[in-house]
């Protein structure tokens, strides 16, 4: 691909989104395309004593060392939402973490030392994966001996415990994954906002209100279910959309490309996955099976190899 990559940080907008302000230099535009991700909200007291594995790959080592340092404890791993937006969630990795500390302690013969925790202000975890799903999680769950608190809000975190409004528990290690809103550097810009500090977009994946400037992913806020979930599955169709609408503008067409609203993920616990389908029709969920691991291997494999 004839690409250029500035590596640089964002920092703002000018005239309409043609000008982009970065840490390395302004760079001009025809036509602009935001897929900068979101950002997690991290308000909470205490946030600090909680590891948020979507941080990146040192959070996820950091998660890898403390439990090699630990001798037993608990371990308690949750999730939450934007207030304002309650679509700005991603709970998916969250179940991954949680069903794999568990298998790798298994592994290690050290799962008798220590009480997993699952946490969550919803009573139904996970609902966007289909009521289906949300009923195989908390089974496996129980099956996997995990704890559960459940339907309460979180009112702050401390070094070795979680604190609800329904009661307090103890915490040697806590993996919690916030909810989300728009980058810091969307403040720095005139772009149309959502209530939860999104780009508001069209179905076309348009930003509201500006002239060739589209946005994609967690980034945005799109018409459509509320379940319509932020992973990358549904961003490559947002993506789709957006380059084929830009470049139908570019050419002086109207653009009328939308993308498909779809759900579709393999929740993987080390050496087998569950696969969970939906879509406006249908909701599908597969039971686990060694082969679902593979093949979200194999999809990892041929994903990376286009940028590679």
């Amino acid at each position: 691909m004839a690409v250029l990559h500035i590596a640089a940080e964002v920092t703002g907008l000018r005239e309409g989104g043609r000008l982009v302000e970065t840490t390395a230099g302004e760079v001009r535009n025809n036509a602009l395309i935001i897929a900068s991700g979101g950002r997690f909200i991290k308000k909470l007291p205490g946030i600090e004593h909680a590891i948020t594995p979507c941080d990146g790959i040192a959070a996820a080592e950091l998660i890898r060392d403390r439990l090699k340092t630990m001798s037993g404890g608990t371990i308690a791993c949750g999730f939450a939402g934007n207030p304002a937006e309650p679509g700005a969630v991603r709970g998916g990795p969250l179940f991954e973490f949680l069903f794999g500390i568990d298998e790798q302690l298994k592994r290690e013969g050290r799962r008798d030392k220590f009480e997993l925790v699952f946490f969550n202000p919803s009573k139904e975890p996970g609902i966007r994966l289909g009521s289906k799903a949300v009923q195989y999680l908390l089974a496996e769950m129980e099956r996997r001996h995990i704890d559960t608190h459940l339907g309460h809000k979180l009112l702050r975190f401390e070094a070795d415990k979680v604190v609800t409004e329904g009661g307090q528990f103890k915490a040697d290690m806590i993996v919690f994954m916030p909810g989300m809103t728009g980058n810091a550097w969307f403040d720095q810009t005139a772009l149309a906002r959502s209530p939860g500090g999104l780009l508001q977009a069209d179905a076309q994946c348009r930003v509201a209100g500006a002239e060739q400037v589209y946005v994609v992913g967690d980034s945005g806020s799109f018409p459509g279910p509320d379940w319509m979930p932020k992973q990358a599955h549904m961003a490559d169709l947002q993506a789709a959309a957006a380059a084929e609408n830009l470049l139908a503008c570019l050419r002086g067409q109207t653009p009328v490309a939308t993308f498909k609203v779809e759900l579709l993920c393999i929740i993987d616990a080390i050496d087998h996955g569950t696969l969970v389908w939906r879509t406006p029709q249908r909701n599908v969920i597969l039971p686990p099976m060694r082969l679902l691991h593979w093949v979200k291997r194999w999809f990892e494999a041929a994903y990376l190899r286009k940028y590679r």
